[in-house]
């Protein structure tokens, strides 16, 4: 993800500048991306649930039951740090339950394929990356609920998304492009998609007003 960029050749000699630094500064990021996520689509993602249900059995009880008046089913829009202009991707699944679903669009491979999508197009992953499970690298969220219906919709046009998305481009083809359209898939209204993953992710929770419920048309 970046912001718009000239397409000249200062463009790129300054993409390949940013991404020398980022090489040194991260040159194991493929390799801690191995070790620190065994499964990459589906996780037990704390951040869902109090740590300390037990404790707080009555407080529990109110969050469930305003989940439910907004609807079973949720995609939550995200952006979190990264070592270049951080990430946008989305959690998405029923609040029922612990494990959660990450959706987003990034280079596959290491860092030199990171700096060549500034380029050119280059293949991508589209399930979870590092650090889309961690809250502390979370640096924007809008979450917004669903009933089934329109989540089993919702959901398949994701998983549909993400097998129609082969490729990465830092222009083109980025991250808050691919969160961009399930949000315009959603009906919601949808900001400039070439800037900052947590400028974006704001951007489209003013821009709906915060709205936390979303009704699909009908098909």
């Amino acid at each position: 993800m970046t912001n718009e960029f000239d397409r000249s050749g200062s463009c790129i000699l300054a993409g390949l500048a940013l991404a020398t630094m980022i090489a040194c500064a991260t040159p194991s990021a493929s390799a801690q991306e191995k070790n620190h996520q065994t499964n990459k689509r589906m996780a037990d993602a704390s951040a869902l649930v109090s740590t300390d249900a037990a404790s707080r059995a009555p407080q529990a009880t109110r969050r469930s039951a305003a989940r439910a008046e907004k609807g079973p089913y949720y995609v939550d829009f995200r952006a979190r740090t990264a070592a270049s202009w951080g990430h946008a991707f989305v959690w998405y699944g029923k609040t029922s339950e612990r494990a959660v679903e990450v959706a987003g669009l990034t280079p596959a491979g290491d860092t030199w394929t990171y700096v060549l999508g500034y380029l050119t197009w280059v293949p991508s992953e589209t399930g979870a990356s590092y650090g889309d499970l961690d809250p502390d690298y979370l640096t924007a969220s809008y979450r917004v609920y669903l009933n089934e219906a329109d989540a089993k919709r919702v959901f398949a046009y994701i998983e549909k998304l993400k097998a129609s998305s082969p490729v990465w481009n830092a222009e083109t083809t980025n991250c808050t492009g691919f969160i961009g359209d399930i949000a315009e898939y959603m009906g919601l209204k949808v900001p400039n998609r070439w800037q900052r993953p947590e400028n974006f992710v704001n951007s489209l929770k003013d821009m709906n007003g915060g709205r936390q419920i979303v009704r699909l048309s009908a098909e």
